[in-house]
């Protein structure tokens, strides 16, 4: 296993990381608790560290499920991360459903959110807690203020932003770690989604603080190579049926691209795309769904292969500057955005000004 230390705090982290958001909803199928707390032993057993979970994912379940892990695995052998913010207290929504319930990220709310989480997970501190799909006009001063007090008390050590579940947020992404000095931000980040991910890197290392984390590493299931046709039917529970058609028909084309150089490695396509993540410096953790054991042999295994040559990492940056060469209908889906009138913006890589970011992390 690889770890990494989260830049600017002590927190030491596996590459592979656990997010049990799989046992909050039936998406990906039904766990029973003992399959659940059974799979995350395992991930502890071959490496596993890093373990993050968050008060909504299953109205608390998957958070009682990883206290018994935490007990299996002692509390000073792990960094557990945690998140806040959506109020299922007051509006519990339905088992497998997909609309975004109540959010409130007033002081009081996140306050007892937190202590609730500590409750249910059986733990005095949170190593890491970050803020829920915060948009851009909820970055309060309040709010931040909050974090240095949980700090002080000793119930949290470090604090960051989770974005999405929808892909983009450039703003709050950067403004975290620019403005606010956040120790992570966690985005959707794959080889066939590469920004904003690859921004949030670049600000964090200019920043000189903060780590990104890598969620839906595998582009929703495409470069675990889980889907053979553009016809593929989707359950009625599963989310990616929303995703637009050409996510499917463009990333079968894009792994028949890759493939070859995946072989010629020795690893699978989403081994691949895992040392790809890895290549980043401040790419800090990577969370793939782990549904099975061999899930988590294969990503764990993917730890222990040598960095890209830079070769194929210039091979796979050409590939995506150019949409692979299949045309606009493979570009990327557009992003969500709290700036535009739409609430959207084009996907696309744009240079943040570096020079400034560090100027003003000096400064700071």
């Amino acid at each position: 296993m690889e770890y990494r230390i989260i830049p600017g705090t002590d927190l030491r982290v596996s590459l592979l990381g656990f997010g049990n958001f799989v046992f909050g909803t039936n998406w990906w199928g039904d766990f029973s608790d003992e399959q659940g707390v059974a799979l995350q032993n395992r991930a502890f057993d071959l490496g596993v560290n890093f373990f993050d979970s968050a008060a909504a994912y299953g109205n608390g379940r998957a958070e009682l499920l990883l206290a018994q892990t935490i007990r299996y695995a002692g509390r000073d052998n792990l960094v557990i991360s945690s998140k806040y913010g959506y109020d299922f207290y007051s509006d519990p929504g339905e088992q497998g459903g997909h609309k975004e319930r109540r959010q409130d990220f007033s002081p009081a709310f996140v306050r007892y959110d937190v202590e609730k989480s500590l409750e249910r997970l059986g733990i005095d501190s949170l190593d890491l807690v970050q803020a829920h799909n915060l948009k851009l006009p909820q970055f309060r001063d309040d709010l931040i203020d909050l974090m240095d007090r949980l700090a002080d008390e000793g119930k949290i050590r470090h604090w960051g932003v989770a974005l999405g579940p929808a892909i983009g947020w450039r703003e709050e992404g950067i403004r975290a770690f620019t403005d606010h000095g956040a120790a992570v931000v966690q985005t959707v980040f794959n080889m066939y989604e590469q920004d904003p991910g690859r921004e949030f890197c670049m600000v964090a290392q200019a920043c000189g603080r903060g780590g990104v984390i890598a969620r839906v590493p595998t582009n929703s299931g495409i470069l675990d190579e889980e889907f053979i046709s553009p016809d593929h039917k989707f359950s009625e529970q599963d989310h990616r049926k929303f995703r637009d058609k050409n996510w499917l028909v463009y990333g079968l084309k894009k792994n028949d691209m890759i493939r070859s150089l995946a072989q010629g490695l020795g690893m699978s396509i989403r081994q691949l795309s895992f040392r790809w993540l890895a290549s980043f410096p401040t790419l800090v953790s990577v969370e793939p769904n782990l549904l099975s054991e061999a899930d988590v042999r294969e990503f764990a295994a993917a730890c222990d292969m040598p960095a890209l040559p830079q070769a194929v990492l210039k091979r796979i940056e050409e590939l995506y500057a150019n949409d692979f060469y299949l045309g606009a209908a493979a570009h990327p889906c557009d992003w969500k955005s709290s700036v535009t009138p739409s609430g959207t913006i084009r996907s696309g890589f744009v240079p943040p000004d570096l020079d400034a970011i560090r100027a003003a992390a000096v400064k700071s």
